[in-house]
């Protein structure tokens, strides 16, 4: 039951991408919209189960809010810039090492030798299936394109550092998963107001983008409990394998073109990804 729990945020999570590309909208619209879609679940969360929200909750749930918003609008940002197909496969891979690597050097998740050696198998998955799905037939012509793909990269940076902050945040700080919703829903709308600031994003694209924050919410709620009964390096490996979704709609639902090479190498890329992820998963079987 408690894996059952986990892939909840994977299907979830990986469905995103399509969504808020198929709602539209600049990425700062897409963030701001997607956060208060957030924050009415979190109040929906709250008024059902009212939890006793405690000062530290209230501090901890607004950093790691802040982080998650950094995490979400660079990731909208790089979709913008290299698509839905390119960007996941990626940003996923990124995610499952940073995150595994905290559960293991800050958690101490990893106890045996057992664990280090499949933890290192998978690792090694999961850095060759990001390889995989960011081989490309086309050459890069000019300065032009070598500086969307710089611009790409440091997206993904900030992108993989704020989604990695945001989970550790809370497993570091042992927080009651259902009380620290509400305060982290806070945290990403002034993150998406303070990103959106000089922009005009009071518009249609927000108010639709609303949708896919609620669906974000049923993600968060179901990976925070995970968190708990499961640990940081397995919930969030289990969580991040909504990856075939996202990379497959990409090319069949938003039209993102690939040669069959390419699209051989993707879908390899993210059969390897998911073996990481499930690797990381049985090391708590």
């Amino acid at each position: 039951m408690e894996i059952l729990i986990a892939l909840i945020p994977a299907f979830a999570w990986g469905s995103i991408g399509l969504v808020s590309g198929k709602l539209g909208g600049t990425a700062q619209q897409q963030t701001l919209g997607m956060t208060i879609g957030s924050f009415v679940f979190a109040v929906f969360v709250y008024l059902f189960y009212q939890p006793t929200i405690e000062l530290n909750g209230m501090i901890i749930g607004v950093i790691s809010g802040l982080f998650w918003t950094l995490g979400q609008n660079k990731q909208f940002q790089s979709m913008k810039l290299m698509g839905v197909s390119n960007t996941l496969p990626v940003s996923t891979g990124l995610q499952l090492m940073a995150n595994t690597l905290a559960g293991v050097l800050l958690f101490r998740e990893w106890t045996s030798s057992r664990d280090i050696l499949l933890g290192i198998i998978a690792l090694a998955f999961l850095i060759i299936g990001v390889r995989f799905t960011t081989v490309t037939d086309k050459k890069d012509s000019g300065n032009e394109a070598g500086s969307v793909k710089k611009a790409w990269m440091k997206a993904l940076a900030f992108s993989t550092l704020g989604y990695a902050s945001y989970t550790i945040i809370i497993n570091a700080s042992g927080v009651d998963a259902l009380a620290v919703i509400l305060p982290q829903s806070v945290g990403m709308v002034i993150g998406a107001l303070l990103f959106s600031r000089k922009e005009k994003v009071w518009n249609h694209y927000t108010t639709r983008n609303i949708f896919t924050g609620l669906i974000w919410g049923v993600g968060n709620i179901f990976m925070l409990i995970s968190m708990k009964s499961i640990g940081l390096a397995v919930s969030f490996s289990l969580s991040q394998m909504g990856i075939i979704i996202s990379t497959l709609g990409g090319i069949w639902f938003l039209g993102e073109t690939k040669s069959k090479r390419e699209f051989r190498f993707i879908i390899l890329g993210c059969v390897l990804v998911i073996i990481g992820g499930i690797v990381l998963g049985y090391l708590k079987s």
